[in-house]
């Protein structure tokens, strides 16, 4: 099943507009977003959900005009924090002990440790750590898509300062990293359409030590 998938999938080049993602396929794309692994369970990302169409098209002109942001219903901008501070790691502690009920001496102690080991880095070091973690929920969230037969499209070509700008992100201590749009294959138009999925062969991506 997980194989058919991902190989149904591929980076939608041409989106129907007609056909928009069902809003329980959307809940459904976050929710699995929303149980991507992170590091520490620090989830230290937030995802911009846009729909509004003038938006749409100002994202559309950061990214050398690529047709999919307008054409997808939704737009999903991974946005990564901009730094670690003690008062995201705190808040991360404190919902930990929301959700179970109290606080917990291991916990706290965790957390403190990592506060010693993240705090002192440079805010460019912790943006790189906190990117990766985005990305690893970007990857849940294509594979997510396929599962519910929505097409997406990965895009690193985009200007980030101008998303930034666009969402008004730098001033909530996060900066752009990815954007996924999501929506339904338009296959007239769409040249990568019906094309075979070409990957390295097992033995050249996969070294085994024994």
């Amino acid at each position: 099943m997980l194989h058919e998938k991902l190989n149904w999938r591929y980076a939608t080049k041409k989106m129907d507009p007609s056909r928009p993602v069902a809003p329980g396929q959307l809940t459904r794309i976050l929710e699995a977003i929303q149980l991507a692994p992170t590091s520490s369970g620090l989830q230290p990302f937030e995802v911009i959900v846009v729909t509004n169409p003038e938006v749409k098209a100002k994202l559309r002109a950061a990214a050398y005009d690529q047709s999919q942001l307008t054409d997808g219903s939704h737009v999903l901008v991974f946005a990564a924090w901009d730094n670690y501070t003690a008062e995201r790691i705190d808040a991360v502690v404190a919902e930990i002990a929301r959700q179970r009920g109290g606080a917990s001496d291991t916990v706290t102690a965790y957390y403190e440790r990592l506060k010693g080991m993240y705090l002192p880095r440079s805010a460019a070091e912790n943006h790189e750590h906190a990117a990766r973690q985005a990305y690893i929920a970007f990857g849940i969230a294509v594979t997510a898509a396929a599962f519910e037969g929505v097409d997406a499209t990965p895009m690193e070509g985009f200007d980030p300062a101008q998303v930034d700008e666009i969402l008004g992100l730098r001033a909530r201590g996060l900066r752009s990293v990815t954007l996924l749009p999501l929506g339904h294959r338009a296959e007239a138009g769409d040249w990568l359409a019906g094309l075979k999925k070409v990957r390295k062969p097992m033995d050249a991506l996969v070294t085994k030590v024994a």
